[in-house]
């Protein structure tokens, strides 16, 4: 029996394994549906324990790092809750935390990255990106060698650092524009030939990996929560909390009731939060002025099958908008409380778990996880020493000839990597 299969959420067709798409151009993301019903963990390191529920047939053994899931005392205790959960991700060493670049997106570029090993895949991955992912997806790419361009808005340049020694395999280049622009632009030279996209949403192996954060707070706490809170720009990890419930419940043994999304958006670039309570809280200047805007995403998977709107519907969800003075707030409570630092865009989860109490939303006796997105990045610094990421070449999204300047510096710069690789191979020999 193969270990896991991948199927369309309208059509029910099987498609082949690595497929992101319906063939039958049905507007729904595929999922992945696993033969092992029950989770057992593997004695495999990090976020490999959960390989039963991975999309993968191998592992990055680099890939050291996970979720680490405790029950909060200090911050729990100041809004009145007695059973609530912290899911961290990042680096904390008296936690055991090692996301090396910070962030929950190492849980999605390690699966990526190791279902491209299995395909044998010599195309340049594309990745666009407003930070978050770009480092993550430069830490593992630094480590496997695969070629990598990646698109960020300019503004995002200061994200876009890392531990590792040696990134020579990566193209970045920097967009004058937002968030958007980057994907619009990487998506067409993704769909060229010798590229290939990491697929985003609809990449089963990004949304599995990011649903190992329920995972690792379910399986710590013993029990499927009544409530889940995150902060999102697309929403993928949202609906991947939803996902990983569902199958907790299949499994039989941590509850029957699917834990509440709580999903938290910044002010004044809310698409979501708009979306889903028929208001507008999209500034037409997004996204500046926003806390974090890496938060920010024009065209979330919202409405397609298996989509945010309806991860929020089967679970009875609630959107928050949140301002930048209600984040502020809230980021320096959770850090006087906690003792550790966290991101920005996690600060906005905090910010909704203080709405929601303030709405009603919550009760003092529920139990509740409370997904710290990224964390520890001024304890890593201050531990390792950091390297910034060199740009290649700055496009603006306005230029005709953008995409051809970006595949010329691209092409250039892998030919001169895989110089490099062949003559450091020869020094060894």
């Amino acid at each position: 029996m193969n270990k896991y299969m991948v199927k369309c959420l309208q059509c029910g067709e099987v498609h082949d394994s690595y497929s992101m798409n319906c063939k039958n151009n049905d507007e729904s993301l595929l999922r992945t549906e696993y033969s092992s019903k029950q989770l057992v963990l593997s004695d495999n390191p990090g976020i490999w324990k959960f390989y039963d529920w991975l999309p993968v047939n191998g592992i990055i053994e680099e890939g050291s790092g996970k979720t680490v899931t405790y029950k909060s005392e200090a911050f729990a205790s100041e809004l009145g809750f007695d059973d609530l959960w912290i899911s961290f991700n990042g680096y904390w060493p008296e936690k055991e935390a090692s996301l090396m670049t910070c962030t929950f997106k190492d849980l999605e570029s390690f699966p990526t990255m190791q279902r491209l090993k299995e395909l044998d895949e010599s195309r340049i991955m594309v990745v666009a990106s407003a930070g978050n992912t770009a480092r993550a997806f430069a830490n593992v790419c630094s480590i496997t060698g695969q070629p990598l361009l990646l698109v960020v808005p300019k503004a995002s340049l200061h994200r876009l650092w890392t531990i590792q020694e040696d990134s020579s395999s990566i193209c970045l280049v920097t967009v004058e524009g937002d968030y958007f622009d980057a994907i619009a632009l990487a998506g067409k030279i993704a769909a060229r030939d010798g590229f290939v996209n990491e697929g985003g949403a609809k990449n089963v192996a990004r949304r599995d990996g990011m649903a190992t954060v329920m995972l690792d707070a379910v399986l710590t706490s013993g029990k499927l929560f009544d409530h889940y809170f995150q902060a999102v720009g697309s929403g993928t990890g949202g609906i991947s909390a939803w996902e990983a419930s569902m199958r907790f419940i299949e499994d039989g043994r941590f509850g029957s009731k699917l834990p509440r999304l709580h999903l938290g958006q910044s002010l004044p670039c809310a698409p979501i939060y708009s979306l889903w309570n028929d208001v507008d809280k999209v500034s037409a200047s997004c996204p500046e002025d926003m806390y974090d805007d890496v938060l920010f995403n024009r065209k979330p998977p919202y409405g397609l099958t298996g989509g945010v709107k309806d991860a929020l519907e089967d679970t009875n969800g609630v959107m928050y908008a949140v301002s930048n003075e209600e984040a502020s707030s809230a980021q320096a409570r959770f850090e006087d409380a906690e003792g550790i630092d966290i991101n920005p865009a996690a600060a906005l989860a905090v910010a909704s778990i203080i709405q929601a109490v303030e709405q009603g939303n919550v009760r003092s006796g529920d139990s509740i996880v409370l997904n710290i997105t990224g964390g520890g990045q001024k304890r890593l610094m201050a531990d390792y020493q950091t390297r910034q990421l060199i740009p290649s070449m700055e496009v603006s999204a306005e230029d005709p000839q953008a995409e051809e300047k970006i595949v010329e510096k691209t092409l250039e710069n892998v030919q001169c990597w895989i110089l490099l690789t062949l003559q450091h191979t020869e020094v060894i020999k």
